[in-house]
């Protein structure tokens, strides 16, 4: 992999500058800003708009009769059904996500690393997993009669949270080793939140659904063992 830091013309730090810093710093006491007040006015409106805001989206109602019968049941018996629906959304749209991000990444170590690479052969298995994970996920949105084409809450949150991930990864300025440690980030919250899920399965009373999804989550184990593994190697390599 290639070097992840390099020295270079970097102008932004202080230290750079020092005659002016001391007159930056001095322009800080003496111009004042030109509206009164502090950033207690910007807490206070973030809280007033927090309160008005609606929120993201919504579950939508079951649009089979199966579904209706299933959240129906599950209520009846004082569950929360919407919950695991939305969470299964969630990692519906993470797990898709994954394929893509994997695929830019590919892309990228293909470039600078090579195509036969070991490298692209252990993302292209962590790729191919991903893929897997989402129709798992799909099929057991399918099984409670939801309707896994439908954007929930936290599937529309998922999204937004992939965007600066996917920005590092093709950026043609970024290396393989920085695009390794933006998907680092990635693995992590994917391990952890398969572990969730299954204890909301369970909690929810669908067993079944839950025992599908402990391979998935030993593939998950998998993936954040393999990437830190290649992060953390190329770091020790490069700083000895």
């Amino acid at each position: 992999m290639a070097t992840s830091a390099k020295v270079g013309a970097n102008m932004t730090g202080v230290q750079m500058s020092p005659k002016d810093t001391k007159s930056l710093l001095e322009a800080v006491e003496q111009i004042r800003p030109d509206v009164p007040g502090d950033s207690k006015a910007i807490k206070t409106e973030r809280i007033v708009r927090n309160e008005e805001a609606e929120r993201i989206g919504s579950v939508p109602v079951p649009g089979s009769a199966k579904g209706m019968l299933k959240t129906t049941f599950d209520m009846a018996l004082g569950k929360s059904p919407e919950i695991l629906i939305d969470k299964l959304g969630e990692r519906l749209a993470f797990e898709r996500n994954g394929v893509r991000l994997y695929d830019a990444m590919i892309a990228k170590a293909k470039a600078l690393e090579g195509a036969d690479s070991d490298l692209v052969q252990v993302l292209k298995h962590i790729r191919d997993e991903e893929f897997e994970h989402m129709n798992l996920v799909r099929e057991a949105i399918e099984t409670l009669g939801a309707d896994p084409t439908a954007m929930t809450p936290c599937a529309d949150v998922a999204g937004v949270k992939a965007m600066g991930v996917m920005q590092v990864l093709t950026d043609s300025r970024t290396n393989v080793a920085q695009g390794m440690g933006a998907l680092l980030t990635i693995e992590l919250e994917d391990n952890a939140a398969w572990e969730l899920l299954i204890e909301l399965a369970e909690a929810g009373g669908h067993p079944n659904i839950a025992k599908s999804f402990h391979k998935a989550k030993e593939q998950e184990d998998d993936h954040l063992v393999k990437i830190k593994t290649l992060v953390r190697r190329d770091l020790i390599v490069q700083i000895k």
